[in-house]
């Protein structure tokens, strides 16, 4: 049966989609750049709540996936941080200049990570070469990519994702990005065993007074009264899908 994983924003979200079914949680901070690296108390608040493997992403900022020198011994301090806590698993991607996974540095990230689960997020899908980034990643003994075959979404990237899990031997190829139950059965039909979606919608403040003329973000057409969190019954209808499905 496929694994449902569920990107969740918070610790609430991350509890609900557990209740929900599940299977396994990416947890991250900052929806609208991507996904970073959650705070410390809310790693630790997820630890206390959550009962199925929660990965948490160690990114220290949006954009591109080549980073400083600086940012880099940040992400192996959070790296020692979410093992320190107890955590099963984390989500991580490094690519060089060239669009190349960085081999050194993911070596050293995986030397951090002492035996965790690592899955190599969506950097993936900006690398020059996916199978010969494969290739590497297995060597590696990252358990997973976190892909959508190169693709905006990953039905339009279906085909790639097909021929990577062919190519792929021990490491599993996990589809995400615009999976969600509309599509569902299109990645259940080509036997893909790891689904991950953000199940999410956008949800209003309950701030009923709103000081319109000033604005906390350097995008002056950001709603900052509105927040992401997971629609439970997508999940549920989600899972039930996976359940019930025949070949």
């Amino acid at each position: 049966m496929a694994l449902l994983e569920i990107c969740c924003y918070s610790v609430e979200c991350a509890v609900t989609a557990q209740q929900r079914g599940a299977d396994r949680i990416e947890l991250c901070a900052a929806p609208k750049e991507g996904g970073l690296t959650p705070s410390y108390g809310v790693l630790k608040s997820a630890r206390e709540a959550v009962t199925v493997p929660v990965h948490p992403i160690i990114r220290p900022r949006g954009g591109d996936f080549c980073y400083t020198a600086g940012e880099f011994s940040a992400m192996l301090e959070d790296i020692a941080r979410v093992g320190a806590l107890g955590f099963p698993g984390l989500v991580i991607g490094l690519l060089d200049e060239d669009g190349n996974v960085d081999l050194p540095r993911m070596c050293q990230v995986m030397h951090a990570a002492k035996g965790m689960d690592v899955t190599f997020h969506r950097a993936f899908d900006m690398c020059r070469n996916p199978f010969q980034a494969v290739d590497m990643l297995m060597e590696l003994g990252v358990a997973r990519i976190l892909t959508s075959g190169q693709q905006p979404c990953a039905e339009k990237g279906l085909q790639i994702i097909m021929e990577l899990k062919a190519h792929s031997g021990a490491i599993k190829v996990m589809a995400g990005a615009g999976v969600r139950a509309s599509n569902l059965e299109l990645f259940l039909n080509a036997g893909v065993e790891e689904l991950h979606s953000s199940a999410g919608q956008w949800i209003p403040s309950p701030m009923r007074y709103r000081n319109t003329g000033l604005s906390m973000s350097t995008d002056a057409k950001a709603d900052e009264y509105s927040r992401y969190g997971v629609d439970g019954e997508s999940v549920a209808v989600m899972k039930s899908m996976i359940e019930h499905y025949h070949v």
